[in-house]
């Protein structure tokens, strides 16, 4: 059995050629990654196939999704060894270029909510040049 195999496995994913296919080709990506992404990727793919499978994955813990502003959904391989309980990260959106990259080395804060408040999820995007367009805006 493949390390992707064994790791959707143990996801209680099934894992199937197309799962197999999309979860590789997500592991190539250094950041997020849009449907977009995976679709312009896996020309051999339809858009419904990969849509259920990022949606079964995040279901299942083996993405987190973040909204960097843009009215795109992006996703982002969860690496957290806590079994799926994602470990709350920052995420940078590059004003210029538009990407958005995890900053896995800041971690959240804890939160103190007044009583009766309950945190479900939370999403921390700090926006501004990521180091490409800064150095590529000084040079002119």
């Amino acid at each position: 059995m493949s390390d992707i195999e064994e790791r959707l496995s143990k996801a209680g994913i099934q894992p199937t050629a197309n799962r197999l296919l999309i979860y590789k080709k997500i592991q190539s990506f250094e950041d997020t990654f849009s449907l977009y992404d995976i679709e312009d990727a896996l020309e051999t793919l339809d858009r419904s196939t990969i849509f259920r499978t990022l949606g079964l994955f995040l279901k299942k813990g083996l993405l987190h999704e973040t909204d960097d502003g843009s009215g795109s959904r992006k996703y982002c391989l969860c690496t957290c060894a806590d079994g799926g309980k994602h470990c709350a990260h920052v995420h940078f959106a590059c004003t210029v270029c538009h990407r958005t990259f995890c900053i896995k080395e800041m971690k959240l804060p804890l939160f103190s909510l007044p009583s009766g408040f309950q945190i479900n999820e939370v999403n921390c995007v700090l926006k501004g040049l990521c180091p490409e367009c800064k150095a590529a805006s000084t040079s002119l």
